[in-house]
């Protein structure tokens, strides 16, 4: 078969494919080019979901008159020149496709005037056809008007969804662009009807208007910034997750992408404090150089590649997981420092000083802390049932201030059904989860032991006076035994001493000094359960938090024990003292605050 040139136009629609795959990527691609353009004002008019009519209209600095038949010209384009400017290119367009790919497949206009001219232009296509240059009557910027869209290819028609689908997706990019520029004012019409209008304004405000109050409500404000990259948005709680993948935006120097190194890193920093088959909800920033990262990966250029994908990857875990680590109780604002160069900074308070995280929850009688604060001689039993308030007062009187500030869950008032302990904070009324926030603690110690800085990374360990044996099948003999003949050390980094008895007994001779008080038996079976389906190496790296969480949660107080009031006011000191206590392992709540007001409202109040 011979070989031949493609003729232009169809070397324009086959580009078109790749670019428009259906009204939503031509509004992304004009969307792009209006801010581009240096816009302040946007807006979008579509008729029947894009496909019938697109019409983006914006005050940006117009195209000069000579430049209207180039716009609609492949690899045409105003943003690059050399291969220089594609290393490090800084404008959302650059490949010169986009107004040509648009124009192929359907019937368009645009109309366009240059800031400082007196005069407007417009130049329209049908497909192959293009007009020649006419006055046209505008203000400064450009009108670009797509009609019937995939006119002159039905068999890409044919591949549009209903009229709701395709605008439904020209809505989710209407968003995108709007969340990535909240200083440029958007207005969003469909069928004649006003659906979106978003002034300029801060980012936090432009977040709540997009994507809900709740969201913005139950979000961590992030702003960190090291080795010439910064990170900044905001990142949901745990607490607020979703189904699916619907509420997650990330930016890469102002360009929405979809990048698999970062969403792997948000998962890795999520992954801790959510439950498996929920998803997070974000609206991140990535700026970094832009010679280091490739935006010209594909047509569409929602794809990037960066140079140092590891340095990103850490970057990105890192920021994240410190954000989420905020221990309960703990106002996420920052410092007066920060607060110029963060744009969501609203005051400067500092975070809350913690208390009491050494604590053993176990103890049953109070500390010196909780003998001033109760009155040193009166014990815990006569004072069970009194009023939190009373031991505020009781506190100051003796010398001493207990600010409502320092303690963000307050004081213990009573337990319910041995489950849920109720406090009593400046707000209002806590209700918390006592084995799931005690459950969180023990694993955040579990992981401290191995991760700090000063231990030998082993959780320390505590003899048991007498041996607690057991009978053991035969693979749990064998896995102490493989551990034994090897050298292998992970049963004694995770604090255990295991030793053989007999070819079906073991004998527990040591456990995790924190975890003295589990179930010695059932707890050493499923860490040796895990050590042999995963392997100790595996166990103690990739599984590792999952082996801690299993022996956090066999560590953890459990439902029916009655608490003590010095017991109960412990649990919400560490919690205040540890980090991501808001949530179990397993992303559930440990606690939820009931306001004054909302009480108030349960029992009309008021009315």
């Amino acid at each position: 078969m011979q070989i031949r040139l493609l003729p232009d136009q169809l070397i324009s629609q086959i580009a078109a494919g790749e670019v428009v795959e259906r009204p939503a990527s031509a509004l992304k691609e004009l969307l792009e080019n209006s801010l581009d353009a240096g816009s302040t004002d946007i807006s979008v008019s579509l008729l029947q979901g894009g496909v019938k009519q697109l019409r983006v209209a914006d005050n940006g600095s117009g195209i000069a008159q000579d430049d209207l038949a180039m716009a609609l010209t492949r690899h045409a384009t105003s943003k690059i020149a050399t291969l220089e400017d594609l290393e490090a290119v800084g404008s959302l367009g650059f490949r010169g496709e986009a107004l040509a790919s648009i124009a192929s497949v359907s019937r368009t206009q645009i109309s366009s005037r240059e800031r400082d001219k007196k005069h407007a232009w417009r130049i329209t296509s049908d497909g192959s056809d293009i007009s020649a240059i006419e006055p046209a009557a505008l203000d400064a910027g450009t009108v670009i008007e797509v009609n019937d869209l995939y006119f002159n290819t039905p068999a890409r028609r044919k591949f549009l969804k209903t009229e709701g689908t395709e605008f439904g997706h020209c809505e989710e990019a209407f968003h995108r662009v709007a969340l990535s520029r909240p200083d440029v004012a958007f207005m969003l019409q469909h069928n004649g009807r006003a659906l979106s209008r978003y002034a300029a304004s801060p980012p936090e405000k432009r977040f709540s208007e997009v994507l809900g109050a709740e969201f913005a409500a139950e979000s961590i404000n992030i702003d960190e910034s090291a080795a010439g990259l910064r990170l900044w948005g905001i990142a949901a709680k745990p607490t607020y997750n979703r189904n699916s993948r619907d509420t997650q935006y990330v930016y890469v120097n102002g360009r929405f992408v979809r990048d698999k190194l970062i969403a792997h890193a948000i998962r890795q920093a999520y992954q801790d404090v959510l439950h498996h088959d929920r998803h997070p909800a974000f609206v991140l920033f990535l700026e970094l150089d832009p010679n280091l990262v490739d935006v010209n990966v594909h047509p569409s250029k929602t794809e990037v590649r960066f140079r140092e994908g590891q340095a990103i990857h850490r970057f990105i875990f890192h920021s994240l997981h410190k954000a989420l680590a905020t221990p309960t109780g703990v106002s996420n604002a920052v410092t007066a420092s920060q607060a110029t160069h963060n744009p969501f900074a609203t005051n400067s308070n500092q975070p809350y000083p913690t208390y009491q995280s050494q604590i053993n929850l176990a103890a049953n009688q109070p500390s010196s802390f909780y003998q001033t604060l109760f009155g040193a001689n009166t014990s815990v039993q006569e004072r069970q049932f009194a009023s939190p308030v009373c031991y505020a007062d009781e506190f100051e009187a003796g010398g001493a201030t207990a600010p409502a500030d320092d303690f963000p869950l307050g004081f213990a008032v009573a337990q319910i059904h041995g489950v849920y302990v109720l406090a009593q904070n400046k707000l209002g009324l806590v209700v918390i989860d006592m084995h799931a926030a005690h459950e969180r603690i023990m694993y955040e110690q579990l992981k401290n032991a191995l991760d700090g800085e000063n231990s030998s990374k082993a959780v320390p360990m505590q003899p048991l006076l007498i041996p607690v044996s057991f009978n053991a099948d035969r693979l749990e003999v064998a896995t102490v035994q493989e551990t034994l003949a090897t050298n292998d050390s992970s049963l004694q980094q995770l604090g255990f001493d295991i030793a053989i008895l007999s070819p079906t007994t073991l004998a527990v001779r040591a456990v995790p000094t924190m975890l003295r008080d589990a179930d010695t038996v059932t707890l050493a079976r499923d860490v040796l359960k895990d050590l042999r389906e995963y392997g100790a190496s595996r166990a103690l790296t990739e599984r590792r938090n999952e082996l801690l969480g299993t022996m956090a949660c066999h560590a953890a107080v459990r439902a029916n024990r009655m608490l003590t009031i010095s017991e109960m006011n412990a649990l919400l000191r560490d919690m205040e003292a540890t980090e991501r206590s808001g949530m179990c392992n397993h992303g559930r709540p440990t606690w939820f605050q009931v306001s004054m007001s909302d009480l108030d409202k349960m029992f009309m109040r008021g009315k």
